[in-house]
Parts: C-alpha cells; sequence; structure tokens
C-alpha cells in the first residue's frame, strides 16, 4: 500500500512538473509580411506592442517570428508553408498577398490577418460577421468617399483623377473597380497606370502626365512601396498626389485621409491575444478601423503647383514639414 502510495505522489509530481514547464514554454507567433514599407511595419510594431500590453512578451513567455516577402508571392508562399511547418500557436499575415498565401497553406493553425482591403473579395472568408474557419482579423477597407470629398476640396476642379495600381494584387484590383465606381457617380474620369512590380512604378506614373489632373494613390502595397517614384513625377510634371494612408505625406504626398497603422497593428494585436488565450478566429467577426485623421503637408502641394488653404490645413491633425 505504501509502494502504491509512493508511486502515485511521484507521478503526480512529475506531471504537475510537467504541466509547469509547459505553462512556462513561450507561446510562438509566426508573422508573414508582403513587404516592407512604413505603414505596414507599423502594423507588426503595433502587434508586437499590444500583445506586450496584455502580458504576452518577446523574450520572456513569447517568441515572433517574422519575415518579409520583399514584394515577392512566390517567397510569400515559401514563407507560408514554412510557418505552417512550424506549428505556431497562431499566424498573423500582413497585407493580402500574405493571407491568401497562408489561408491557402494553412488548414488547422489559427490565423489573424491584418491590412487587408476586402477579405471577401480576397476569398479569405465567407462572412466578415461570422468567418466559421480558422481565419479572421483587420480590415482596412478605405472609405473612398470620404477620400475623394478631400481632395476635391483642395482640387474642385480636377476633373481627370489618375491612379497608379498593380492589376495582379487582388487588394488592388478591388479598390480601383470600387474607384471607379465612386468617381464616375461623381462626373469624374479615372486613368490608370499598372505596375506589376516597383520597378514599373516610375514609368506608370509617368503614363498619366498629360491625363490627369491629380494622382490619388491606395494602399496598393506595389505602389505604396515605391511612393516616392509617383511624387516624384507629380513635382515635376505638377500633378498633386493624394494618398489613402497617412504615412505616404511625410513621404511627400500632398494629403491624406486615413487612420494609423500602428493602431491597426495594436487592434489585431487584441485579436491574436484572443487567440492565444483560447478563443477560435472562426468565432470573431471581422474588424475594420474607424478613427481618420487628416494628415497635410503644405510644402508639397507648392511643390506640385497648389496651394492648400488656410482652413484645410487647420483642419488637419497634423501639419508635415518636408521643405527641400
Amino acid at each position: 500500500m505504501a509502494k502504491t502510495t509512493l508511486r502515485t505522489l511521484f507521478g503526480a509530481t512529475l506531471l504537475a512538473l510537467a504541466t509547469l514547464v509547459q505553462a512556462q514554454e513561450p507561446r510562438v507567433v509566426a508573422i508573414t509580411q508582403i513587404v516592407e514599407h512604413p505603414a505596414l511595419d507599423a502594423v507588426y510594431q503595433g502587434i508586437k506592442d499590444e500583445l506586450a500590453e496584455r502580458g504576452f512578451k518577446e523574450g520572456d513567455n513569447l517568441e515572433v517570428m517574422h519575415e518579409s516577402a520583399q514584394g515577392n508571392s512566390a517567397i510569400a508562399s515559401q514563407i507560408a508553408r514554412k510557418f505552417v511547418g512550424a506549428s505556431p500557436d497562431v499566424i498573423v499575415a500582413i497585407a493580402t498577398p500574405s493571407a491568401q498565401t497562408v489561408a491557402a497553406a494553412a488548414r488547422n493553425t489559427p490565423v489573424i490577418f491584418s491590412a487587408v482591403t476586402d477579405p471577401l473579395g480576397a476569398k479569405l472568408v465567407s462572412s466578415l460577421e461570422a468567418p466559421g474557419a480558422n481565419i479572421t482579423g483587420v480590415s482596412d477597407m478605405l472609405p473612398i468617399d470620404k477620400h475623394l470629398d478631400m481632395l476635391q476640396r483642395v482640387m474642385p476642379d480636377a476633373k481627370r483623377i489618375g491612379t497608379v495600381y498593380n492589376p495582379g494584387e487582388a487588394n488592388a484590383v478591388s479598390l480601383v473597380e470600387l474607384l471607379e465606381e465612386r468617381l464616375a457617380a461623381r462626373g469624374l474620369e479615372l486613368v490608370k497606370g499598372a505596375a506589376t512590380k516597383t520597378s514599373e512604378v516610375l514609368g506608370a506614373a509617368r503614363s498619366l502626365v498629360g491625363k490627369a489632373d491629380a494622382i490619388y494613390l491606395t494602399t496598393d502595397n506595389t505602389v505604396i512601396s515605391a511612393a516616392e517614384a509617383v511624387i516624384s513625377v507629380g513635382e515635376r510634371a505638377g500633378i498633386p498626389v493624394f494618398a489613402a494612408d497617412t504615412a505616404t505625406v511625410e513621404r511627400g504626398a500632398v494629403a491624406a485621409l486615413g487612420f494609423d497603422y500602428y493602431d491597426h497593428g495594436r487592434q489585431t494585436g487584441v485579436m491574436v491575444a484572443r487567440v492565444l488565450n483560447g478563443e477560435k478566429p472562426g468565432d470573431m467577426g471581422v474588424e475594420t478601423m474607424e478613427k481618420l485623421d487628416l494628415f497635410v503637408n503644405p510644402a508639397a502641394a507648392e511643390r506640385m503647383g497648389i496651394t492648400l488653404s488656410d482652413d484645410v490645413i487647420g483642419d488637419a491633425e497634423q501639419v508635415i514639414d518636408s521643405a527641400k
């Protein structure tokens, strides 16, 4: 009887120790990012900061795997397969191309996407309210009408709006279709320049010279990675460049009405923490950002041939000084 009790106690002790060791093992979050540019980098940082605030600290009880595909969809697919094979607790996919590759590779691993414009159009989820599978996340669908209100406030006489986009990127196509529809409703024309890779952005922007009164850039990852190329064309040709994300204003765009991608990352981090705490992505509805801020760059406007009014500057959350 004593030996049996001893064995029982010994077994219980081993079980307790094993449970303790398991509890101390860090959780693993794998983050794949289609390309590095200020907006998506801010998302990545926001995710990590939110996780830390919620008790998941890198180097302590959290291991973070992070890789960028450098804008290459084939590399994005390789990263997705690698991460699925590593069996992390959750995979985070930043931007639509990365989310699509992860969704194709991960059947059982929880997935949270971030900075995905149209989750339905990208076929990531079948329902925004109840995704029902292993994937959900935060969408950065743009308030196109509000952006056009801003552009027309600054340039009321603009009739032809140019944009550069990657026809091979699902989110970019969705936005351009929406943009064309909204412009037509206002009696305005959309002029498109296609760029399938960053090296083609300059040529696509140059194709708009003489055809567009203003240029509006969406959150197309290919184009935003090379936004300076579009801005340089705008400055030389006197075509004001407007943007959908505020980080591009610091790089030389005239203005943008958007949300902070760092906050977008923080909101994504909340969803990641919920998964780490046991919730299932399929039970979590897709979220969006609501707060919008106006960023303006008066010096950039002057370089592109226009002057921002005092009331526009006065309404801005942030006025960027990028005089050259």
